[in-house]
């Protein structure tokens, strides 16, 4: 019983290939065209021409138009790559001029202790505007190892359990600019 139905369900399945043949036999009874109707009315194809020639005056003007803007938008972003520090360079352009005055200082000074307290307030000034920009010193000096923020460029006995795995010196401080490490501190590692 299970088979007759089955050979059923698949005469069933069958049907639709029989319409297919018989819309295949209505489409040999073909409409006459547009290029027939063409052929039999020059006024027709006129008109066409026409428009085509249109379309394709249209196509050529778009295809200019993007090529401008492709050219344009690379040339702006161009200018953004070359000038794009700019900002970030008018911020250091005081702390120049204090390194100049200090120079000129330092020729002319006869105390010393004026002298170290000015370069340090150059140095403050100038910490405060990459911490401005978001760059950050990574604190490294008594903190876990961490490879990703540092570079492990000696490694020494360690004095006590407590100091295993630990940074004992820094060599070279590291930086962050907003999370993303620009520059490895260099360090010792207590081993």
């Amino acid at each position: 019983m299970d088979k007759k139905k089955k050979e059923t369900d698949f005469d069933d399945e069958m049907q639709p290939a029989d319409n297919f043949t018989d819309a295949a036999t209505k489409e040999q009874n073909i409409e006459p065209t547009e290029v027939d109707t063409l052929n039999e009315n020059p006024e027709n194809a006129d008109n066409v021409s026409d428009e085509l020639a249109k379309l394709n005056d249209s196509y050529l003007r778009l295809m200019a138009e993007y090529d401008n803007y492709r050219k344009r938008t690379i040339k702006e972003k161009a200018e953004l790559i070359k000038t794009g520090g700019e900002k970030a360079f008018i911020g250091l352009l005081p702390v120049i001029d204090d390194f100049e005055r200090a120079i000129k200082t330092i020729e002319t000074a006869k105390d010393i202790s004026a002298i170290k307290e000015g370069v340090l307030l150059i140095y403050n000034k100038f910490v405060g505007y990459l911490q401005q920009n978001g760059v950050k010193p990574i604190a490294t000096l008594g903190e876990a190892f961490d490879p990703e923020m540092s570079d492990a460029v000696a490694m020494i006995p360690a004095t006590d359990e407590e100091q295993k795995g630990k940074v004992i010196d820094n060599i070279q401080t590291g930086y962050t600019l907003y999370d993303k490490v620009i520059r490895h501190a260099k360090v010792v590692v207590a081993n």
